[in-house]
């Protein structure tokens, strides 16, 4: 499957962003969906994750109450509603899909190109 992450630009902080990850290849009901950011010098860190039916999330503490991971079948798509942005959010956020339920990056398969968040204070 391939992902193409899109979204990412400049906010101030308390700003909202909406990232998209479109897939194409194969549906992506078939894999478990996850959201990884990097900032710079930094590892690469778990964000959100959704299952395959879209029933169970789960969210990095950085993220809970500000981020909202959901997909649309339909569409083949992945979304990323993130509110209440704060500097500390600044990263190369990834989209990314595998078998697993999981928080680690190895485990997934399937990785989008990178889309750039920048918040500003």
């Amino acid at each position: 499957v391939q992902l193409q992450a899109s979204g990412g630009g400049l906010v101030q902080a308390g700003g909202s962003l909406r990232l998209s990850c479109a897939a194409s290849g194969r549906t992506l009901s078939n894999y478990v969906m996850a959201w990884f950011r990097q900032a710079p010098g930094k590892e690469r860190e778990f964000v959100a994750l959704m299952g395959r039916s879209g029933l169970n999330t789960h969210y990095a503490d950085s993220a809970k109450g500000r981020f909202t991971i959901s997909r649309d079948n339909t569409r083949n798509t992945v979304y990323l509603q993130m509110n209440s942005l704060k500097p500390d959010d600044t990263a190369l956020y990834y989209c990314a899909a595998g078998p697993d339920y999981a928080l680690s990056w190895p485990r997934y398969n399937y990785w989008g190109q990178g889309t750039l968040v920048t918040v500003s204070s």
